[in-house]
């Protein structure tokens, strides 16, 4: 984020000012810069790219059209970077009036800044007519705009509001994600996955059903489901899993699990091992991943899973498994003494658990 934000600095706002004098004569650049640098600092990326919108706003025409005419020729200028987001961000504040000329500038503009957050104030100005566009979007020969067809439209967009009516029925969004179910742009494929997830958070049989049909052969689409089960596979969904083929009932035995240490202090690394006995006459796929519950700073524990190993078990054979972690405070945790406990999952269901103390 720190990073992103400090593009919004001098220089952008000194090229600027100079992009739109030069389409509009009576723009002035130095009250321009003045103003956007002023507290400027104090300001987070999204307050930045709001602030240059609404500068850039205060001295171009009135009249939606005529302003947006000065500004489609500076697009190319910033070309698929994020400070160039100004541009749908105005529109999607300015254009509310005009869809049809709106919905043309947001696909014009997502070419060069990202149209993902805008379009969403027109899916509450007029649903239809805006999944009607982007039903369109999804096949069009552009990726940056297939691309926005997705991701403009999941239910759950990071920092954006939610789409509260596709949280309840996700439907009306299928014929995008179909269109783009195999596309070959990787950037396109993980919004598909992405919006997937999104999905299964609110509805997960809705999103199990529609890949259950899709072509799990194809390369491009196999990706996008196994990326959009994640949070289901988390979970232990037991449709999840069984779509990649794990067991959905293993017959295993595990033993207990070995803890390197009972008691810890912060730093320290804790190895921890099992073996995995299988006990069925045919091949078993199983996916074993491990919980770590952590002690959180009211003396409750909040569980994190870990992804540990995916393995294919003949008839009678044992594996062992290890895995080594480190506690230690990172900017995403802050650890709390208190009794850890480590869960060990297979397929998604809890098969054996051992507990440590850790000191802080």
């Amino acid at each position: 984020m720190d990073e992103l934000k400090n593009w919004f600095d001098e220089t952008f706002y000194r090229e600027l000012a100079e992009h739109l004098h030069g389409q509009y004569s009576k723009f002035n650049r130095q009250s321009f810069v003045d103003a956007a640098l002023d507290g400027l600092q104090e300001l987070e990326l999204k307050a930045r790219l709001r602030r240059t919108t609404e500068l850039v706003v205060g001295q171009l025409p009135s009249d939606f059209s005529t302003a947006l005419d000065i500004l489609k020729p500076i697009a190319p200028h910033y070309d698929m970077m994020f400070k160039g987001m100004f541009l749908p961000d105005f529109v999607g504040l300015y254009g509310r009036n005009d869809i049809e000329k709106s919905l043309e500038a947001l696909k014009y503009f997502t070419e060069y800044g990202s149209s993902e957050f805008a379009i969403r104030e027109f899916f509450i100005i007029d649903f239809e007519r805006t999944l009607e566009a982007m039903i369109g979007w999804a096949k069009d020969e552009n990726h940056h705009v297939r691309r926005l067809a997705s991701e403009g439209s999941r239910p759950r967009l990071p920092w954006s509001f939610q789409l509260k009516a596709l949280m309840d029925d996700p439907t009306p969004v299928k014929p995008i994600l179909e269109s783009l179910k195999a596309d070959p742009e990787l950037y396109v494929r993980k919004s598909v996955a992405n919006h997937l997830n999104d999905i299964s958070k609110d509805n997960p049989e809705t999103m199990l059903d529609w890949v259950d049909g899709w072509d799990g052969e194809a390369q491009e689409t196999a990706w996008i489901i196994k990326h959009a089960s994640r949070s289901l596979l988390k979970q232990g969904h037991p449709r999840a899993f069984a779509l990649f083929g794990f067991e959905a009932k293993p017959a295993i035995s595990l033993s207990e699990v070995d803890l390197s240490a009972t008691s810890l202090v912060l730093g320290d690394k804790l190895n921890l091992s099992f073996s995995v006995t299988s006990n069925k006459r045919s091949a078993q796929k199983l996916a074993i991943d491990y919980i770590v519950h952590y002690v959180k700073k009211n003396g409750k524990t909040a569980p994190k899973v870990f992804k540990l190993k995916e393995l294919v078990v003949q008839s009678g054979s044992c594996q062992t498994i290890s895995k080594s972690q480190t506690f230690e405070n990172f900017s995403t945790r802050t650890h709390y003494s208190g009794e850890h406990r480590i869960e060990v999952m297979v397929n998604g269901i809890s098969m054996a658990s051992a507990t440590f103390q850790l000191k802080v």
